[in-house]
């Protein structure tokens, strides 16, 4: 009876007042809610990282921001493609007179038999062609750069869309095909100049063996005996020695030499960047070339250019293929049969299968001259080896790396690397089928076909 009593005189306490708010029941928070139930340092740490978030995202805001009173960068654009309906209402309303375009119309053009327009443009047409040529002269290493570049991105340029149809993005696949590139090159150079350091070196050694061997041959003395060489050749050594102006000659040549290879590494350099620059706007350099023809012939010189593009890209890789797998059999056989300097030759033989048609057969020849040095057995088996081999590859593996390439007639195919070798070198000699070939493309799809019409 008396806890009882004493349990309802304790809720009769607890009962609030008449008229005052009912208090709410406490919710059940979990532990964590409550900061004085954790640790201090761990409070700290809390706060240190809120305040580095706070700041992280203050400054990410600051610089999403422009500066003040900075403007974009102005970039030049074609003007946008109208279409041809628009272009024709224009006309329409200007011919009614209703509107006149921004800078008035334009006026009646001058006679072309007019003497003074025939004197002035026949002026102006032969100084621009001055001037060109002038300017072509002077620039002819830049030039040659320049086509360079274009020639390695139009090459990279079927890696790069096979990467962009794999869902990478362009400069993403610019980026890796070039850093592949270079990798490789450098890579292969890495390799293979402390061997080709080490068989020069070995061969400036054997060298005075050689001459003294030959002095003291049969054939050497039969041959002084009778015209007198070896005094011959020791006149001519002590003129040259004595001669000021021949040391002067040695020493300019070295400089020149020195000149020459930084030169090429400049230019290699210089080549290098455009061809990133071409690669990265070679769409919007067929959008532009392809804006300076006619609305009406657009479509066809898109797919005209496009089909050249195609082609010279595919035979750059194409070619690389079969200059590589040449080299590589090359040294192959050459290990087999103990040519010397065996991967300084194939590195010759790679440089040499890049000139379509002649290249293999030169450096067939080089590489059969240097192994007569080993004995004629050892050149007999390197001929028979690699001549044959290069009719393998004439008849199954070029066809197969080249279907979707060029295809150009062979005796237009020597002929236009003959041509291009003699007006730029190697250079000339790379670009020579592909340029053949573009002009085949273009002769049978327009001269051809207009020439059919009538």
């Amino acid at each position: 009876m008396t806890d009882k009593t004493d349990e309802s005189s304790a809720a009769h306490e607890n009962k609030p007042a008449a008229g005052a708010p009912q208090s709410q029941p406490e919710k059940s928070l979990p532990e964590k809610s409550f900061p004085e139930k954790s640790p201090p340092e761990k409070r700290a740490r809390s706060r240190r990282t809120a305040a580095a978030a706070a700041a992280l995202g203050f400054i990410a805001r600051r610089l999403r921001q422009p500066l003040p009173g900075a403007q974009p960068r102005l970039r030049f654009e074609m003007p946008p493609e109208l279409p041809a309906e628009y272009q024709a209402a224009e006309e329409e309303t200007a011919k009614d007179g209703e509107g006149s375009p921004q800078f008035g119309k334009p006026g009646p053009r001058i006679s072309p038999q007019h003497p003074l327009y025939m004197g002035f443009m026949g002026t102006v047409g032969v100084g621009l062609a001055l001037l060109v040529y002038w300017i072509g002269s002077n620039t002819t290493q830049l030039l040659l750069w320049i086509v360079a570049a274009l020639f390695i991105a139009l090459g990279l340029e079927p890696v790069v869309g096979w990467l962009e149809n794999r869902k990478i993005p362009r400069p993403a696949g610019i980026l890796l095909s070039v850093a592949v590139l270079v990798g490789a090159v450098a890579g292969f150079f890495a390799t293979l100049i402390p061997t080709i350091v080490e068989q020069v070196t070995e061969i400036v050694e054997q060298a005075p063996t050689w001459v003294r061997d030959f002095i003291d041959s049969e054939f050497f003395r039969t041959v002084d005996s009778q015209f007198g060489i070896r005094d011959r050749v020791t006149e001519e050594l002590d003129k040259f020695v004595n001669d000021p102006a021949a040391m002067g000659g040695i020493f300019g040549g070295v400089v020149g030499f020195g000149s020459t290879l930084a030169n090429g590494l400049f230019g290699t350099l210089i080549v290098l960047v455009l061809s990133l620059y071409f690669l990265a706007a070679l769409p919007a350099m067929k959008k532009w070339g392809y804006r300076l023809a006619p609305r009406s012939r657009r479509p066809r010189v898109a797919a005209l250019s496009e089909e050249i593009t195609r082609s010279v890209g595919n035979y750059v890789i194409g070619q690389a293929c079969v200059a590589l797998l040449n080299a590589l059999f090359a040294f192959i056989v050459m290990s087999i049969v103990g040519v010397p300097f065996a991967l300084l030759l194939a590195f010759v033989v790679a440089l040499l299968a890049f000139i379509p048609l002649v290249g293999g057969l030169i450096a067939g020849v080089i590489v059969v001259l240097i192994s007569l040095t080993v004995g004629w057995q050892t050149a007999a088996v390197y001929a028979v080896c690699y001549f044959a081999y290069l009719q393998f590859e004439a008849y199954f593996i070029s066809p197969r790396i080249m279907q979707k390439a060029v295809a150009v007639p062979g005796a237009v195919a020597v002929i236009s690397v003959i041509a291009g070798g003699s007006l730029l070198g190697v250079l000339g000699a790379l670009i020579a089928i592909p340029t053949a070939a573009a002009i085949l493309l273009l002769l049978k799809e327009i001269y051809i076909v207009r020439q059919d019409k009538h």
